[in-house]
């Protein structure tokens, strides 16, 4: 499964800050509550200078905006400087309901300070290179751009080239590679689209009622009014071209979809799970954590089924909003398109609309954990009698199971534990740490059968935790992501946004609390 990062796909506001002197925030009734947050929030950054390492030459974008129940507000900005996006410049803004900084979290804190933008190697150099030294897939363009690198050690510019193309089963594909713009090193690579192999075994959800509108001529189509996705048939397109008018919305003359049958012949049999998982997520999203759609904006995704010939696999795309899944392996794996799967990967565009966690190292590895978090508090959710919750992954397209939770390791690959040596794993495998934390968090150490599932969840510090449920647990997490991550949050960070999240919602002397800071002890972050 994947998610495409394509750096341009959602316009940001932008907010220029000029001068060092405060700007009141008054109520003006000529803006918008929105409007006023965000005033207050560029007033106390313009304040504070030091504080969030701004600095001449630099500007903010903002990102993301919420507000508590009780009026404090949390506004999430990008940074560029001299007009370049800065990799690691991101930053939270969080303002009391009285109007004063309540606090900030940090990518990276810094001013930045370079002598010249004006790079020594040109674009058409470093998209070559990175055009050469991609493979796994056939590379039909590449996009690149110049950065300033912040990330680690003096910020510098580079060249974030994107490379597109086609992978082994005619699935859109894309990897990023930056080098310094000056000195052709190369500084990073990563999949734009994170990627998680799986594979099927059955139609996943049984009969259930899906959302349709009927057509002036009578016929229905699978276009969900109340939440607003579509799901359209693919038609085994093999590129990266899908957009969201792509493909054909599903038509039907007696509003009756599909057979149930694995490896059907009958094309709308995998667009009904699709549809109704899609429903599942958006109504968990909405019903427990108060949010409006993948963008908290109102708006519905694109599902596309039937994408790539004998594709195995599944994936998010902020570029064309979309979610698209293949047809398995054609001879033992249908369709991708069980519950915990596509609420993994809409919550890649969720991670995507909040904290942004880049696709490597750590903040790779907590980026998968997430999908996989809530891909499992969506199937937990939908109480659907066909694929109860577990914490077993992707256990309906993949048996027995692509990730367990209790036990990362038992996969042969993944992480109980961190270490020092977890950022170099592949982000799949460094997820484990995160993973492990929330079945911790959630259920506790040692033994345990849960809808007919037994689990048995060691600790690295041979402690024993008691769990608080996995809904408390996963509000944690949410408020975590949306309010206090970053781009860049490594595991350490995620243990003190955890907490942060756990006080604002239970108290920093909360049994909850507790909870969260022993889960995060047993896999050896503190």
């Amino acid at each position: 499964m994947k998610r495409s990062t394509i750096a341009g796909a959602a316009a940001l506001a932008v907010v220029a800050l000029v001068g060092t002197g405060a700007t009141s925030a008054a109520a003006d009734p000529g803006r918008s509550s929105r409007d006023r947050t965000i005033a207050r929030a560029t007033a106390h950054v313009k304040q504070h200078p030091g504080t969030f390492g701004y600095g001449a030459d630099q500007a903010l974008s903002v990102r993301d905006v919420i507000v508590d129940p009780d009026g404090t507000e949390h506004v999430r900005f990008d940074r560029t400087y001299k007009g370049l996006p800065v990799i690691g410049g991101d930053f939270v803004v969080h303002t009391a309901r009285s109007g004063a900084l309540a606090g900030h979290d940090h990518a990276r804190a810094r001013d930045i300070k370079i002598a010249s933008t004006t790079p020594k190697l040109s674009a058409r150099d470093t998209a070559g290179n990175a055009l050469r030294s991609v493979t796994g897939l056939t590379a039909d363009s590449s996009t690149p751009r110049l950065v300033v690198w912040a990330l680690e050690g003096t910020p510098r510019i580079a060249w974030e080239t994107t490379v597109a193309g086609t992978g082994a089963h005619g699935e859109p594909d894309s990897e990023v590679v930056v080098t310094d713009a000056n000195t052709g090193e190369e500084l990073e690579r990563y999949d734009a689209e994170p990627n998680i192999a799986g594979t099927g075994n059955s139609e996943y959800t049984g009969s259930v009622s899906i959302e349709t509108t009927q057509q002036a001529d009578g016929t229905y189509t699978l276009k969900d009014g109340v939440r607003g996705h579509t799901t359209k048939d693919a038609h085994n397109v093999s590129s990266n071209s899908i957009n969201a008018s792509s493909g054909t919305l599903y038509s039907d003359a007696d509003n009756v979809w599909g057979d149930g049958k694995k490896f059907s012949t009958d094309r709308s049999t995998a667009a009904v799970d699709a549809h109704a998982n899609t429903a599942w997520t958006y109504d968990y999203y909405k019903n427990v954590h108060g949010r409006n759609g993948i963008k908290n904006d109102g708006k519905g995704a694109t599902v596309f089924v039937h994408v790539g010939v004998n594709w195995d696999n599944a994936q998010w795309s902020d570029a064309c909003f979309c979610m698209m899944t293949g047809d398995g392996n054609g001879t033992t794996d249908p369709e991708q398109v069980d519950l915990d799967t596509m609420g993994h990967e809409m919550t890649h565009g969720v991670t995507s609309a909040t904290a942004n966690l880049r696709y490597s190292g750590e903040s790779g590895g907590l980026n998968e954990a997430t999908s996989d978090i809530f891909g499992t508090m969506v199937e937990f959710y939908a109480g659907n009698a066909y694929d109860q919750g577990d914490y077993l992954f992707s256990d309906q397209s993949t048996p027995p199971w692509l990730r367990r939770m209790d036990k990362p390791s038992a996969d042969g690959s993944s992480a109980d534990c961190w270490s020092r040596s977890v950022k170099r794993l592949d982000v799949h495998n460094s997820s484990g740490v995160g993973n492990h934390w929330f079945y911790l968090a959630s259920e506790g150490s040692g033994a345990k059968t849960l809808n007919g599932v037994s689990y048995n969840s060691p600790t690295c510090n041979a402690s024993t935790v008691t769990g608080i449920g996995n809904t408390k647990v996963a509000k944690i997490w949410y408020r975590a992501l949306t309010v206090y991550m970053t781009s860049t949050t490594d595991y350490a960070g995620a243990r003190v946004a955890s907490l942060k999240a756990a006080t604002d919602l239970y108290g920093a002397t909360s049994t909850e609390y507790k909870a969260v800071a022993a889960a995060w002890s047993a896999v050896a972050v503190n």
